[in-house]
């Protein structure tokens, strides 16, 4: 008879033995999702994975959960990594799922634009968050695979148009189950070097499937969070990625990318000789013009030179000064003239020039001149002639009439 053991022994028992066993512990099961429930509480989310004949429990945790790129929704079909175990407690067979991705264009479709639509609302494709590219990097950093044809069109075009610039390659896988991780990676690892001025993303081209692992939105959160300005270049110019919409920069393919990146030598040659001719003709320019001053300024000096001013004044002060000696002239003659009337009157009254003409003057006693109705009889008196004088005593005083006049 076989030994008694407990549920809880068997329970531990079986799952050891699954455990052990390494074709379970990393699985890809295809299967659609049925009863999808998310605690909002933990986070975690319980849902059955089943096919036309059977179905499994599975669990995915909240720290797995919260890296999907769309919203699991009831019937959609999907392929997921897990490892399959048993719940002890409940002795129930199950599946612990680490990552979960659409199966099928439909639902892959839409998984994209639920995680499009939910990273737009987040603002992680917002104009303003995007940086411009620098003119004249020196070295950028590119994240592809070591293999591919994208490196070499980027080299190629790199080496044509700004051959000193530097290349930085982060080598990763572009397509798989490892490949967002890594590329994911690559970008944090660039970004956080400070070596490179730009990143450029590139995978030549490819099938729909083949590009969808830049759908994921591990790369799009790391090309959102990056500081470097990032360029994407994932395909062909038809070909559209979540990254495109993350990126600084989208390019239609990584040749497009690599001009993008850089400037075209012979461009800038063509642009500095440009600028050159332009500043030699505005030099002749500014040359014409200084000379026209120079000439204008030259003629005002000539005009207004000190020694043709100083003549000027010279001129001026003389003819001044001849107008002030004839001036004062005209005025000395004035007033010599003057002088000769005032000169000739006062000598047509002198007393002395009546006397010379035989006229007498009398005083009396105290020289007074004196008129004859002053005389008084027994006055004496003095009669002055221009050389002589002689003392008189008036006898009488008398009045000429008309007729004792006559006589």
């Amino acid at each position: 008879m076989a030994d008694v053991i407990s549920v809880s022994e068997l329970n531990h028992y079986v799952k050891t033995l699954l455990d052990v066993n390494d074709g379970l512990f990393d699985l890809a099961l295809r299967g659609e999702i049925a009863n999808f429930v998310q605690n909002a509480r933990s986070g975690h989310c319980y849902f059955s994975l089943r096919d036309e004949a059977c179905s499994v429990k599975a669990v995915m945790f909240r720290t797995d959960a919260r890296r999907l790129a769309f919203r699991p929704e009831e019937g959609m079909r999907v392929v997921v990594r897990c490892r399959a175990t048993l719940y002890e407690r409940d002795g129930a067979f199950q599946i612990y799922v680490n990552e979960m991705f659409p199966d099928g264009l439909g639902a892959a479709q839409l998984a994209l634009e639920q995680l499009k639509a939910r990273l737009e609302k987040e603002g992680l494709f917002d104009p303003t968050h995007k940086q411009p590219l620098p003119a004249y990097p020196k070295c950028i950093g590119v994240v592809t695979s070591k293999t591919g044809a994208a490196l070499q069109d980027i080299r190629n075009v790199i080496s044509r148009r700004w051959p000193s610039v530097r290349l930085l390659l982060c080598p990763v896988t572009v397509q798989g189950f490892e490949a967002a991780r890594q590329i994911a990676a690559a970008i944090r690892t660039l970004d956080q070097s400070g070596r490179v001025d730009e990143i450029i993303v590139a995978r030549g081209g490819g099938s729909r499937e083949d590009l969808w692992v830049f759908n994921a939105e591990e790369i799009a959160r790391a090309a959102f969070r990056c500081k470097t300005p990032l360029i994407s270049a994932i395909g062909h110019e038809i070909d559209y990625t979540i990254l495109d919409f993350v990126a600084d920069q989208r390019a239609p393919t990584p040749s497009a990318a690599a001009e993008l990146a850089v400037p075209d030598r012979e461009e800038q040659r063509r642009i500095f000789e440009n600028i050159e001719e332009n500043i030699h003709k505005n030099i002749q320019k500014r040359l014409a013009l200084c000379y026209n001053g120079l000439e204008q300024y030259n003629f005002l000096l000539e005009q207004n030179a000190p020694d043709k001013i100083l003549q000027q004044y010279s001129s001026r002060l003389q003819q001044m000064q001849q107008a002030i000696q004839t001036q004062q002239k005209a005025r000395m003659n004035g007033k010599n003239m003057q002088l000769q009337h005032a000169a000739a009157l006062a000598a047509s009254l002198d007393p002395y020039r009546v006397l010379a003409r035989g006229y007498a003057l009398v005083t009396d006693a105290k020289g007074k001149v004196c008129t004859v109705e002053q005389l008084q009889p027994e006055q004496t008196i003095c009669v002055h002639s221009r050389q002589y004088q002689a003392r008189c005593c008036v006898e009488t005083v008398e009045e000429i009439n008309e007729s004792t006049q006559k006589l």
